[in-house]
Formats: structure tokens, C-alpha cells, sequence
């Protein structure tokens, strides 16, 4: 988001009913805040341009398609002089059942949030792919044993 940007009244009403239903048709969002759709739409697109909105999708319940093991993963990386961080982090992002890769501070260079079918499949992927990276030098792996919440930012203030 660029730092001049900045959230009117308008704005948080509309991300706020956007964040708890992003398919709101505009038009209902423009009744809830009592401007016109035009408005609604202009104040969206802005809102895109300003990369405060960065999309919209439908989430898919990982155990839905039989993922039920989600796990978060310290990375220890030791670059060599062959190799680059963003290598790293391309090889990292070629293995599909890993969703999320931050990069931290800390004794972990990464931490990664995976999801796999069972704990048989979350160690093949440790060992086979994850470990197979000559710069990971080490893992840590923390098995969440149920997602007590998630949310998107408050945007109301």
C-alpha cells in the first residue's frame, strides 16, 4: 500500500463488509453504506490501485480434498557461494503442499506452513523434498493440532 494512501470512513465500511463476504454484490454494499454503486465501484477499483485490496478468491478446506495435517517448519539455511537466498527460495516454492513461506528472523530463515494427507505423507515431504535441499541444513516441525482462528485484519477503527 502506498504510505500516502489513506482509508476514509467509506473505505473501512467497505472493506469491512467485504472481509466478512467478499461476494457481496456492489450494490448491496452500496445500500449498506448509502451511496450509489458507481461509488462503490470507483472506491473498489481505488482500493485495487492502491494494493490495499490484492484479490479475491475462494479459500479450499484442505481437509476438504484430504489434507489433514497442517504443520509449521523452521528452515536453518546456509547459503554457499554457488548459491542465492532467492534459489532457495524458488526450490522452496516448487513443493506444493507447502502454502505459506515467511521469511524471518530468529534461529529459522524461513518458516513454512504445509499441509499433507497424514503424518506419513508430512514426513516424505520433510525428508524426500525439504530435506533434499543441500542449503537446508536443519528443520523444525511444529504439528498444529487445530486452527483456533483465522481472520483478516480489523478494519474499522
Amino acid at each position: 500500500m502506498d504510505t500516502k494512501f489513506h482509508l476514509d470512513s467509506l473505505d473501512r465500511r467497505i472493506l469491512s463488509l467485504l472481509t466478512k463476504n467478499a461476494r457481496t454484490p456492489f450494490l448491496e454494499i452500496a445500500r449498506a453504506c448509502n451511496v450509489s454503486g458507481a461509488a462503490i465501484h470507483q472506491r473498489i477499483q481505488r482500493l485495487i490501485e492502491a494494493n490495499v485490496i490484492t484479490g479475491s478468491q475462494f479459500n479450499i478446506s484442505p481437509k476438504g480434498v484430504g489434507f489433514t495435517t497442517c504443520a509449521f517448519i523452521g528452515l536453518q539455511v546456509q547459503l554457499t557461494s554457488v548459491s542465492t537466498h532467492e534459489e532457495v527460495f524458488a526450490k522452496i516454492k516448487q513443493i506444493k503442499e507447502i502454502v505459506e513461506c515467511h521469511h524471518v528472523t530468529g534461529q529459522y530463515s524461513l518458516l513454512i506452513k504445509i499441509y499433507s494427507r497424514d503424518n506419513e505423507h508430512l514426513k516424505e515431504i520433510i525428508v524426500k523434498k525439504i530435506q533434499s535441499i543441500p542449503e537446508i541444513t536443519s528443520t523444525e516441525t511444529f504439528l498444529s493440532l487445530q486452527e483456533g482462528f483465522f481472520r483478516q485484519l480489523p478494519v474499522e477503527g
